[in-house]
């Protein structure tokens, strides 16, 4: 498990880094059509000169090249774009005033998901924590408790699944425009990602490790735009954390001495982390500081976790596991 655990990390590490280092150059691209030095600072006035003038150069260029090209039989430049009638360009403007605000609907749904599992959970009960409706451990009431909480997870995954498709057939009808780093939620893509994320979710459990290492590396190899990708997996790690949490504690695997210490540590970093990193990414005007970090984290955990697994085998180190009830399997 601690090889897969490393050969998974250094696999996200590498994708986050190289995407970062793509990032990188095309903000410098763009910094430099804009008159600014990679830091973000003004460049010289002869320096903003010469860069105009080869940004019009290459557009007189492309124009150039446009006029040689004869347009299609019946075509005209007119029809690049369907025209849209009174009743598409409402419901147009109905989905982007829709999505200038947070839709407050949809996190209570997530917030329903998370409050159905975070009793279900406790009221099932574990191995160092009875049950308060009388719920043991390993019966068969136990078993029916955990089918439930899978079967609600499922059915609201359902039920997000027909909003996005639904959702992404109304924007295709009134031709609504994708900008960079949106995703597209069409048929295809609300089983595909969702599937990739169960995946991603199974190894973070499976290996212990938060699953931020995993979901952040993913949106960012999914084209999202970084602040997003940032926000989303914090706004997802903050459920999943904190369920994980209860489990942990419900079978008796929550560590009280060291739970306080970690959630100040985690606490404080966070948030200085946090207001640092948005300090430099608004000095420097770069997003793709974002990706550095995500894949900086991921590569430092797989280094360390190697030290550490190496120093496991020489020290001779064996851990017992243990039945899901506490009992040693």
């Amino acid at each position: 498990l601690t090889v897969m655990l490393v050969l998974l990390l250094s696999f996200t590490a590498y994708e986050s880094l190289k995407k970062a280092v793509k990032m990188y150059k095309a903000e410098s691209r763009k910094l430099r059509e804009q008159g600014l030095k990679p830091d973000g600072s003004k460049e010289s006035e002869l320096t903003q000169i010469n860069q105009q003038e080869k940004i019009v150069d290459k557009n007189q260029a492309g124009d150039e090249l446009l006029k040689d090209m004869d347009l299609q039989e019946g075509e005209s430049p007119g029809d690049m774009e369907s025209p849209v009638d009174g009743e598409q360009a409402q419901e147009l403007q109905k989905i982007l005033d829709e999505e200038r605000v947070t839709p407050m609907f949809n996190v209570n749904i997530l917030v329903g998901l998370f409050v159905v599992i975070l009793a279900m959970n406790l009221l099932k009960g574990g191995g160092a924590f009875p049950s308060p409706i009388g719920i043991e451990c390993g019966s068969q009431s136990f078993w029916i408790a955990n089918g439930l909480m899978l079967g609600w997870i499922f059915a609201i995954t359902l039920y997000g699944r027909a909003y996005l498709v639904k959702r992404f057939e109304a924007k295709q009808r009134v031709g609504y425009k994708y900008v960079e780093g949106d995703i597209q939620w069409d048929g295809r893509a609300t089983i595909v990602y969702p599937a990739i994320c169960c995946l991603a979710g199974f190894f973070a459990g499976m290996f212990g490790v938060g699953g931020g290492i995993v979901k952040g590396p993913l949106m960012l190899a999914m084209g999202i735009h970084p602040k997003v990708a940032s926000a989303s997996s914090a706004c997802m790690i903050l459920f999943t954390s904190f369920t994980a949490t209860t489990s942990f504690f419900v079978f008796g695997l929550l560590d009280e001495q060291y739970a306080p210490v970690c959630f100040g540590i985690g606490f404080i970093a966070t948030y200085f982390g946090q207001i640092g990193l948005s300090i430099l990414m608004k000095r420097a005007q770069r997003n793709s500081y974002i990706a550095f970090s995500i894949g900086g984290v991921v590569l430092l955990s797989a280094i360390l976790m190697s030290i550490q697994s190496v120093l496991s085998l020489a020290e001779g180190e064996h851990h017992k596991s243990g039945g899901i009830c506490g009992k040693d399997s």
